[in-house]
């Protein structure tokens, strides 16, 4: 729990809470607009009149945006700190959704594309004089974390905290929908073996709808108290990751015996699955998941999360081979 959902209640956020306002004039980029969670946020932001932008080097995987309104689509490398200059030129807000899960060399490794950026970014709001930051995190993140992850995650905290900026943080859990790359990627690997070796059976998640994750951000932007503090975003209930293997399995009507792995065959199999071209699980993901990724505190704004029983067997179960392979196409850009 952060410290400031600690200190104030529910009924003072309230009183300090203002009406949300669709602000047809004002313009919000999007970094990371494009993927998974900010899909969700670039529509909700259409739906209420905000003009919104949207930075991306291959247009292709921002397809389904362009067909939106009030986004606009623009090719631009975020990494680049006269192309960030451009992008964020002229908005009300920025919002910076861009993160990965596997480190790598490059502005895809973890401090090129959490702690780098967010440099890049604060460097490029000042600049500017755009005063709002809205920065994705995770519930976990801190400069002494176990995993290579969550500390970058935790610097790139720091960096927006003492930025001056008037900026708020959102800490989820683990995020789920109909395109996330965890509950699809287990019903996937569940359709395909008969028996589940399992790493790191025991961790810990609170699982929750990018939907809700999308509307914190959204309404975080008409909200003047939600300025200068940090949110953690997490679902109704928590699962190991065991239970949610086997939830999956069964909403997916492939039921499988769910062996756990111990703390060094986990990381044995996380070494391995390294090896692959694409990478499932990597021994950081194991540090990661030796946190966990849940939180006491209450989902700000009174939005009230939804879960996963309620919504993921909506696509679980309708999931197809031809929706797994338009999705596949998705994710690469075709």
């Amino acid at each position: 729990m952060s410290d400031e959902q600690k200190t104030k209640s529910e009924g003072r956020d309230a009183n300090r809470r203002v009406p949300f306002i669709a602000h047809h004039s004002a313009l919000i980029a999007v970094i990371g607009g494009s993927g998974f969670v900010g899909s969700h946020i670039c529509q909700q932001l259409a739906a209420r009149g905000y003009r919104v932008r949207v930075p991306t080097r291959d247009r292709e995987r921002a397809k389904r945006l362009i067909l939106l309104p009030t986004v606009d689509v623009v090719r631009a490398d975020v990494h680049d700190p006269a192309a960030l200059a451009a992008v964020i030129s002229g908005c009300d807000a920025v919002i910076n959704l861009v993160g990965v899960l596997h480190d790598a060399r490059g502005p895809r490794g973890f401090a090129a594309a959490h702690v780098e950026l967010a440099r890049k970014l604060v460097a490029a709001c000042r600049d500017s004089g755009v005063r709002r930051l809205l920065q994705m995190s995770a519930v976990a993140a801190a400069p002494d974390a176990p995993s290579a992850y969550l500390r970058s995650k935790g610097e790139a905290e720091r960096i927006v905290r003492g930025s001056g900026l008037e900026w708020t943080i959102f800490r989820p859990s683990v995020i789920f929908g109909p395109e996330d790359g965890f509950l699809n990627l287990f019903a996937g690997l569940l359709r395909l073996f008969p028996v589940f070796p399992l790493g790191s059976p025991d961790a810990q998640f609170q699982p929750v709808y990018a939907g809700d994750v999308a509307a914190a951000f959204v309404h975080a932007l008409a909200d003047t108290g939600s300025i200068g503090r940090s949110y953690d975003l997490c679902g109704p209930r928590r699962y190991s990751l065991r239970e949610l293997v086997q939830w999956t399995g069964r909403a997916i009507g492939c039921p499988r015996p769910v062996i756990g792995l111990s703390r060094p065959l986990s990381y044995l199999q996380a070494a391995a699955l390294e090896c692959l071209p694409v990478k499932l699980m990597t021994r950081d993901n194991v540090r990661s998941m030796e946190v966990a990724s849940v939180s006491d505190s209450p989902f700000p704004f009174g939005i009230r999360p939804q879960s996963l029983e309620a919504l993921a067997p909506a696509w679980l179960a309708t999931d197809t081979p031809r929706a797994r392979y338009d999705r596949l196409r998705s994710r690469a850009g075709r």
